[in-house]
C-alpha cells in the first residue's frame, strides 16, 4: 500500500462474527520475511480512522530495525466494527499543553449517523436517546426509559455469536454488571460525578451529564463482547492457516483496549499444533486483569476466561499499562462493577488490566518501561510493564487511553518478540 510509511503492509478484516469481510487475506507471508507483527485497534469505527492509528504506532519501526541484519518484518492491521464516540480524540493525538476541547453533551449527528451504522436496525431507538440527552426531562422515568434503549441498542443479536464471548470471568462472578443492570438514575449519577468530582450533586438534572456517558459504556461493553468473538473466531484460527502455509514466520500480536481482548482471544482460537505466535503486547487493554489467572483470589478454584493460555506463545505475553488511563482507571469499573452494590467499583475484581497490569498469575514481575527497555523481558510468561513515563497524556473522559503511539512502545514489542535480538527458544 503506498504511502503507508512501512512495507509490506496488508489488512485482514472481520465482521462482527469473525467472518472474513473483505477477504481473502493477503497476509505479508513471503519466504522473505521473517516476523509478522499484527496490530488490532481498540473502538475506532471507520476504517481510515482505525488505519491511521495502525499506521503511526508502526511508523518507528523501520528505523528501530535499520540496523538488525537478515530480520524482514510485514505488518498487517486488523479491521473489526467498532464504534469511537468523535468526542474521543484520535490515539496519538492527545494534548501537550492547553485546555480540553469543549464537548457536545447530546448525540450530534456524526454519533446518531454511527450508532445507526453499528447497530443496524435501530435507528428510532438511536434518536429518542438522543431527543432524552438534548430535552432532560426530570423525571425518573425519562432515566428508566434512557437505560432501557441503550441497553437495547447494544444487546447482542438474538441467535448470534456475540454473547458466548462476554465474560472474562466465569459469569456467576461477573453478573450482573452494573452497565446493565444498575438502575440507571443511580448510575448516571455516579458517572456525572466521575465525570466531574467537584460539581456539587444537583439530583436529577445533574444526573444526566452521565447518561451519555452511560450509553458510551454500554456501546464499549458490546464492543468487548464483539472483540472476543472476532479473536477466537476469526483471527486465532487465521493464525493457524497461516503456521501451516508459513511456518517460519513469526507472528507478534499487538492490539489497543478492546483490541488487546481480540489478540488475546485469538489464543483461544488457536489450532491445536500452531507455535508461530512469538508475542503478545497489550496496549492499554480493556478487559480485566484476571483474564490469565488460574485461580481467582476471591474464588481459588475458578479461573479466568484465558487461564493459562498465555503458554500457547512461544514467548512473552506483556501487559502496557498506566494509571493516567481513566477509560480503565475510572470509568471500566464502575461499568463492569456488580449492580446494586456502591462500593463494588473499587474492588480489585473490576479493575481493567490496562489500569494495573495482570494479576493472580504467579510469577508475573512488574517492570518500569525504563526497565524493559534497559534489562529486557522474560523469555516467555506474563509480564507487566508500566508505561506511565509515555501514556500519559489526555483529555476527560477517556484520559491517556489512547496515548500509544511512542516509539519506547514499538521498542516493547520488538524486545518481547526478540526482533533483530537474540531468539532463545524460537
Amino acid at each position: 500500500m503506498a504511502g503507508t510509511g512501512v512495507r509490506p503492509y496488508r489488512e485482514i478484516c472481520f465482521d462482527a462474527d469473525g467472518d472474513p469481510d473483505g477477504g481473502p487475506y493477503d497476509v505479508p507471508a513471503g519466504p522473505e520475511l521473517t516476523d509478522l507483527v499484527v496490530f488490532a485497534h481498540g473502538w475506532n469505527n471507520s476504517s481510515a480512522i482505525a488505519r491511521r492509528l495502525h499506521l503511526a504506532f508502526f511508523a518507528p519501526f523501520p528505523g528501530l530495525l535499520a540496523a538488525a541484519p537478515g530480520v524482514r518484518v510485514g505488518y498487517a492491521g486488523v479491521l473489526w466494527p467498532s464504534m469511537r464516540f468523535p468526542d474521543e480524540p484520535f490515539p496519538g493525538a492527545e494534548p501537550r499543553g492547553g485546555e480540553a476541547p469543549a464537548t457536545d453533551p447530546g448525540l450530534g449527528k456524526t454519533t446518531r449517523d454511527l450508532l445507526s451504522c453499528l447497530f443496524p436496525g435501530h435507528g428510532a431507538t438511536v434518536d429518542r436517546l438522543a431527543w432524552l440527552l438534548t430535552e432532560r426531562p426530570d423525571s425518573r422515568g425519562a432515566f428508566a426509559e434512557f437505560g432501557m434503549l441503550a441497553r437495547q441498542l447494544t444487546a447482542a443479536p438474538p441467535g448470534g455469536l456475540e454473547a458466548a464471548f462476554a465474560e472474562d470471568l466465569p459469569r456467576d462472578e461477573q453478573s450482573p454488571p452494573a452497565v446493565l443492570y444498575e438502575d440507571t438514575l443511580t448510575l448516571c449519577g455516579r458517572l456525572a460525578a466521575a465525570l466531574d468530582p467537584t460539581a456539587p450533586d444537583g439530583g436529577r438534572p445533574a444526573a444526566w451529564r452521565g447518561a451519555k456517558e452511560l450509553l458510551r459504556q454500554a456501546t464499549y461493553y458490546a464492543m468487548k463482547r464483539r472483540a472476543g468473538a472476532i479473536g477466537e473466531l476469526g483471527l486465532g484460527p487465521l493464525l493457524g492457516r497461516l503456521s501451516r502455509s508459513a511456518p517460519h514466520l513469526r507472528v507478534h500480536l499487538v492490539g489497543h483496549g478492546h483490541g488487546g481482548r481480540l489478540v488475546a482471544f485469538a489464543l483461544r482460537g488457536l489450532p491445536e499444533g500452531a507455535h508461530n505466535v512469538k508475542s503478545v503486547t497489550l496496549l492499554q487493554a480493556a478487559f480485566s486483569h484476571y483474564a490469565f489467572a488460574t485461580g481467582l483470589p476471591h474464588a481459588p478454584h475458578r479461573c479466568g476466561a484465558l487461564g493459562a493460555l498465555q503458554h500457547r506463545v512461544s514467548g512473552p505475553v506483556v501487559a502496557c499499562h498506566s494509571r493516567y488511563d481513566t477509560a480503565l482507571g475510572v470509568f471500566y469499573p464502575l461499568a463492569s462493577s456488580l449492580a446494586g452494590d456502591p462500593a463494588a467499583a473499587a474492588d480489585r475484581r473490576w479493575w481493567a488490566m490496562g489500569h494495573g497490569g495482570i494479576r493472580a498469575v504467579a510469577g508475573t514481575p512488574r517492570l518500569t518501561l525504563a526497565e524493559a527497555l534497559r534489562d529486557g523481558l522474560p523469555p516467555s510468561g506474563c509480564v507487566n510493564v508500566d508505561a506511565c513515563a509515555v501514556v500519559r497524556r489526555g483529555w476527560p473522559p477517556t484520559g491517556a487511553h489512547g496515548d500509544i503511539c511512542h516509539e519506547e512502545l514499538a521498542r516493547v514489542v520488538l524486545t518481547a518478540g526478540r526482533i533483530g535480538g537474540p531468539r532463545p527458544g524460537s
